[in-house]
């Protein structure tokens, strides 16, 4: 009976399980129903809130955005405190105007660019396969789809002013600053299927299968050479369409290719009229493609129509094709009218033929050599490196190798006009900000055309970059940069290569039994600074918002700019003549210094020979004439000594004794020796040390009163009359008054503002530009100012500041006297 109920119970246990078990999958389900309806199209693929940044004047900020294939739209919301008037930007000069710049790949360089900024970033912008600039403005907000840009990394870059002096390195920089926000999110189509701005749009993914024969689309080879051959198809075997509808089909090319062919076929219509009078051939089937975004009729790389002959792409880009079907003119074939239900369907494929390994160009009779990566080994800047050939690189030497040994294996079948060599490399993730450098030398002239492409292949009628001689060559730009090239030389720089594959095409322009027997060497490298800054600056880096960019830069000397420091912005008599102002103007500090060592005030006389002495030098390091010590040594010190000499000369004014003096100059040397170490050029410091010296004053004039009147007795005045207690104010009010007359000659007081009213306008005025000028007679008026302060002191005597006496005070020192004799 027990052994009963206990299975009675399991039963039951298992039972009350079950039903349980059975109603939580219900809820589950009905949870997952609610889910599915309510969940959007486009999810957030990834998000990136830039905190508030402050740009000063020539400074900047890179933020990177990196976008994965199935994105559908990109959100950018950024906020400044710009107030810029868009219409009136061109009254402004490029040196403090605040831009904002878009390219994909690499960070932007607008320094060298001829832009014409005008438009808002916001109605101007158009794609960004081109490096784009537009005024900053206070709120920009914008929404870039997949038919406008292209996956990989995208970077906007921010500018408080361009031009050749941003690089220039200088003491203190004037100018204007702002300050910016950003939000930026990355959305995607839950259906990996669908693209477009609200996820409605269709795109077939083509299926590829591999193939090692070769078999020609047109049957022309009469030498078949073996290579790769990927045929791609759509998964629906018919695709049907109206006239006026796109179908979007992707294909992903994953390696360097000869061609790419999109042919059709199977074309037909899908339903039959009694009075259709065209045939299936008279139909046109427009083919629009485009790497990386979807196409349209406006915006594409290649188009034409697929029912009159096959699409042929020559070398076409790694990465992601969109092909656009869109049937057309159909209308027109059946007299103007047309069924609604009428489509046109066909049947869609691609090859894409790939050489094998160490074969390209036509038919795939060229030679190809991949470059591998050696890292410079303790390079200063990261992802410094040089490219060497991975077979047939014998006989190189560190960077350089030789060419002829990879040169006499090309053929092109007797044709000896259009001969290339081929190689690839591959630009590391995160080396964006760095440059590629190619250089071709030789004992003869050297007889090869150059040319660079990202993503592909190189040829006459596709390429990013190329040099053919002197006078035919890519134009000059920020992006491609021509040094010390020549008949038997070559070297040029890409300047912030885009990460990922390149290709180098050698073209052969003859081949002569002399230029056989040429010695040509050939050399590419990724380096940090073009031509190490023309030996005109220090090459450093940095990194961008996101951290996973390192990006090169020049810091020019004091004398150059440019993003290669090759721009001289002050000659060499400039040189001199600025050293001459800027340190000579220091001499001014003898006025005050005599001044003060004639009334033998050493400390004074000392603070203001050390604060002349200290500036001349810091100034001879600021022009780059000769640096005693470190720089930023001499500018706390040049700093911190003037302040200290301005906030003297306030308290020499008040006669006190040395014991006080040494207290107040104790206090003030830390607050100014904070100011000097936490932000000296501030303009706000000249203010807070003005009123650093006043209080400083005001101090030793309360000292000095306190002293000189603790004697008076106020407790004797209360006994007198009210308006006898007023009468002894006002005498004591006027006597004061007497005195501070007396204390200084007024003349002096005047001549001593007026310099230091010039001192305080120069400083207003000083530019990045006109530094120099406003500066040296800074150090002039602020030194003879000083000067005309300590002039403006006089000597007194104590009796004429004696307290005020009363008549019972005198009468008893007359008693004094009578006893006393």
């Amino acid at each position: 009976m027990p052994l009963n109920s206990i299975l009675w119970c399991q039963l039951n246990t298992i039972i009350l399980s079950v039903l349980f078990l059975f109603c939580c999958s219900l809820g589950l389900s009905s949870a997952n129903d609610e889910l599915v309806g309510v969940t959007d199209d486009v999810f957030t693929v990834s998000s990136f809130s830039y905190p508030q940044t402050t740009l000063g004047p020539y400074d900047l900020r890179y933020i990177r955005v990196d976008i994965p294939p199935w994105f559908s739209a990109v959100s950018l919301a950024l906020n400044s405190d710009v107030d810029l008037d868009v219409s009136r930007v061109e009254r402004i000069p490029k040196s403090s105007l605040p831009i904002i710049c878009f390219r994909d790949g690499s960070p932007p360089l607008p320094d060298a660019l001829n832009i014409s900024l005008k438009d808002s970033a916001v109605i101007g912008i158009n794609g960004l396969d081109n490096e784009q600039c537009f005024p900053m403005e206070k709120n920009i907000t914008m929404k870039l789809t997949n038919e406008q840009i292209s996956p990989g990394a995208w970077y906007i870059g921010l500018f408080n002013g361009i031009g050749a002096a941003r690089t220039q390195s200088r003491m203190i920089i004037r100018g204007s600053a702002y300050s910016f926000s950003a939000n930026i999110s990355v959305e995607a189509c839950s259906n990996s299927m669908m693209k477009g701005e609200l996820c409605n749009s269709t795109v077939y993914p083509l299926s590829c299968t591999v193939s090692d024969a070769y078999n020609s689309v047109k049957a022309t080879v009469t030498k078949p050479v073996m290579k790769n051959v990927m045929t791609c198809k759509s998964n629906l075997d018919t695709l049907c369409a109206q006239e006026g509808v796109p179908e979007l089909y992707s294909l992903d090319v994953t390696n360097m290719a000869e061609e790419l062919t999109i042919t059709v076929a199977n074309v037909k219509f899908n339903t039959t009229t009694s009075n259709n009078t065209s045939s299936e051939n008279d139909v046109s089937l427009m083919g629009f493609v485009r790497h990386g975004a979807i196409p349209s009729e406006t915006l594409h790389d290649y188009s034409g129509d697929l029912n009159k002959a096959p699409l042929i792409i020559r070398y076409p880009l790694i990465g992601r094709l969109y092909i656009s079907i869109v049937p057309v003119n159909v209308s027109k074939k059946f007299g103007g009218t047309l069924d609604g239900n009428l489509k046109v369907c066909y049947s869609m494929e691609s090859q894409v033929h790939q050489c094998a390994l160490g074969r390209a160009g036509p038919n795939c009779t060229m030679d190809s050599y991949t470059l591998q990566t050696v890292l410079r080994r303790g390079g200063p800047i990261p992802f410094e490196s040089y490219f060497l050939p991975v077979a047939g690189g014998e006989g190189a030497s560190s960077a350089n190798f030789p060419l002829e040994p990879l040169l006499n294996k090309s053929s092109n079948e007797g044709k000896n006009d259009d001969i290339w060599t081929y190689f690839t490399l591959d630009i590391p993730r995160g080396a964006a900000g760095r440059n590629i450098h190619i250089r071709l030398s030789a004992d003869v002239k050297i007889s090869y055309e150059v040319y660079a492409r990202f993503g592909g292949l190189p040829s006459l009628d596709n390429w990013d970059y190329y040099y053919a001689n002197r006078t035919r060559k890519s134009d000059q730009s920020m992006f491609f940069m021509l040094y010390d090239s020549s008949d038997d030389k070559i070297d040029f720089y890409i300047i912030y290569a885009r990460e990922g594959t390149w290709g180098l095409g050698l073209r052969h322009l003859y081949t002569s039994s002399d230029s056989m027997k040429a010695q040509t060497s050939m050399s590419v490298s990724l380096e940090g600074c073009p031509k190490q800054c023309s030996f005109n600056g220090d090459c450093r880096y940095s990194f961008d918002a996101s951290g996973l960019t390192s990006f090169s830069f020049c810091s020019c000397d004091r004398n150059h700019g440019g993003f290669d420091c090759s721009i001289e912005i002050v000659s060499h008599k400039g040189h001199i003549l600025q050293s001459i102002f800027l340190i000579g103007s220091n001499a001014a500090a003898i006025l005050p210094a005599y001044w003060s060592l004639r009334e033998k005030a050493f400390a004074e006389w000392i603070l203001f020979t050390s604060s002349g002495i200290a500036s001349g030098i810091y100034h001879a390091c600021d022009v780059g004439t000769w640096c005693a010590l470190n720089f930023n040594v001499l500018q706390f010190m040049d700093f911190w000594l003037s302040f200290m000499a301005v906030v003297s000369t306030f308290v020499y004014l008040a006669t006190i004794d040395e014991v006080y003096k040494r207290a107040i100059h104790t206090a003030v040397a830390i607050l100014t020796a904070l100011l000097a170490a936490t932000k000296a050029t501030r303009s706000s410091n000249i203010i807070l040390v003005i009123v650093i010296g006043a209080l400083g004053l005001l101090v030793g004039w309360l000292i000095e009163i306190s002293k000189r009147y603790r004697s008076l007795s106020f407790s004797s005045g209360l006994s007198l009359s009210f308006l006898q207690s007023i009468q002894t104010m006002k005498q004591w009010f006027c006597n004061l008054v007497k005195t501070l007359l007396r204390r200084f000659r007024w003349g002096f007081i005047v001549v001593g503002f007026i310099a230091l009213a010039m001192a305080g306008l120069s400083w207003t005025l000083e530019t990045s530009a006109n530094y120099w000028f406003w500066h040296s007679f800074w150090h002039a008026t602020i030194y003879t100012s000083s000067f005309f302060f300590l002039c403006s002191k006089a000597n007194i005597v104590d009796d004429e500041v004696s307290p005020p006496s009363s008549g019972n005070y005198a009468l008893t020192r007359q008693d004094s006297f009578s006893r006393g004799i």
